[in-house]
């Protein structure tokens, strides 16, 4: 089988309209996906795309566009053979590195390409991607990844030790997560733009859902917040998780005050409390908030970013983003490292198709690389899951692991005829 050609799509949902997705640095979101398919001369075509809030998202189309050729006209048998190989070329192209290797709007694209075509070799294997990674040896899981950077701080054959070790359990580990599902939390109740009375009304309805803790955006307004969060725990009660995420929105000491203040509605953590790219803003943050863990990830551009924060103990919980980090492959490497440090892992989610990605990363988590669920949990957000041929199955507030065939990302034809900027018939006469 050959890859013939891409096809780009930017999609965007007025997500704005209702406020949801707001926080304090983004007061009005278009959930939007610069989408990709990989059209083949076999059986089979593979879906990917990448996250974005709205403005901007044509350049993530235009990225893809310039990144196409190195995997159009390419045999699948060749590039299933060795993905590592792939994806250090994608990232590593001579010319366009000076364009942003592994961070921006190049990264965003690689994003794209590279779950497309682990989308394809899922699809092709007649397996969930998550089922797929889950098929690797150990030493195929570790070829996975470009060690250049990470070898000083994680060892790559340590890392191999590791997985070996765990090896022996992952049929029974399998079996546990296809009988019980994977924990998850939700933000649907928290975005900052809901007013009161919606805040009450959905933390309710998702304690009757079952998750185990929810998510309140704050940042704004030190008053607010508290008015806000005292509301929420007399509405959830003592024993519910409640986490709080500031969205990047404070700088170091003022993050530290501010979330001393907030620290009596007893916070499981304060997600993204400053700059991203701050390790060491991070790290002093970590410090002066504790027992509230830092949670950060989501706007992580990269593995080397990862690797330095838990070198620094500047996080208590790692949250990959399944479009951040440039696919698959540093997806995986980013899960080597946080078990490496004994960080848990809660996937960052929500958006355009984060969920439908997450719940294969989850699994594959607790699977083959870090052995449980102790500690970890992953985000929802109820909303843009119908859009997608195979929604999220999320009951009784838990993932429950897909097994069709692929990475669960490709969208509904007439989604895309609908919602496609700005010639769909949503926008075309706005």
């Amino acid at each position: 089988m050959r890859i013939t050609g891409i096809t780009t799509n930017d999609v965007r949902f007025p997500t704005s309209l209702q406020s949801d997705g707001s926080d304090a640095m983004h007061p009005d979101p278009d959930y939007s996906a610069a989408y990709v398919t990989l059209h083949t001369d076999g059986a089979h075509e593979g879906h990917g795309l990448t996250f974005t809030i709205g403005r901007g998202n044509e350049l993530c189309v235009a990225a893809i566009e310039s990144l196409a050729p190195i995997v159009v006209g390419r045999d699948t048998d060749d590039l299933f053979a060795d993905l590592g190989s792939f994806w250090r070329a994608i990232t590593g192209d001579s010319q366009l590195r000076w364009v942003g290797p592994h961070k921006g709007v190049i990264h965003l694209a690689t994003t794209a390409i590279v779950n497309a075509v682990w989308d394809l070799r899922a699809r092709s294997a007649d397996q969930a991607l998550w089922q797929l990674l889950c098929s690797l040896s150990p030493t195929e899981i570790v070829d996975l990844v470009d060690w250049t950077y990470l070898a000083d701080y994680c060892d790559p054959g340590a890392a191999r030790e590791r997985l070996e070790e765990l090896a022996p359990g992952r049929a029974g580990r399998i079996a546990t997560l296809t009988a019980g599902g994977y924990p998850a939390y939700t933000t649907t109740p928290g975005w900052l733009g809901y007013d009161d009375d919606t805040l009450v009304e959905l933390s309710r309805r998702a304690l009757d859902e079952g998750f185990v803790g929810i998510k309140y955006k704050v940042g704004a307004d030190l008053a607010r917040d508290r008015h806000r969060l005292a509301l929420a725990r007399d509405t959830i009660g003592a024993d519910v998780l409640l986490m709080t995420d500031a969205n990047q929105r404070w700088g170091v000491n003022q993050a530290i005050a501010w979330v001393n203040e907030l620290a009596e509605f007893d916070l499981h953590w304060i997600e993204e409390p400053t700059h991203p790219d701050d390790v060491l803003g991070h790290a002093a943050i970590a410090r002066a908030v504790a027992p509230v863990r830092v949670a950060t990830g989501e706007m992580a551009a990269n593995q080397l970013v990862f690797k330095q924060l838990l070198q620094a103990d500047a996080i208590g919980i790692a949250q990959i983003d399944s479009c951040r980090l440039g696919g698959v492959n540093e997806v995986v490497a980013t899960l080597l490292l946080a078990a490496h440090a004994d960080v848990p892992v809660c996937p960052h989610a929500g958006g355009v198709g984060l969920c439908q990605y997450v719940q294969h990363l989850a699994a594959f988590d607790v699977v083959a690389v870090s052995g449980t669920t102790e500690g970890r949990m992953t985000e929802t957000a109820n909303h843009l899951h119908e859009h997608f041929v195979e929604s999220i199955d999320l009951h009784g507030g838990r993932y429950w692991p897909s097994t069709a065939p692929g990475y669960s990302v490709e969208l509904r034809p007439e989604s895309i005829a609908e919602f496609e900027f700005a010639t769909g018939s949503y926008w075309s006469h706005r």
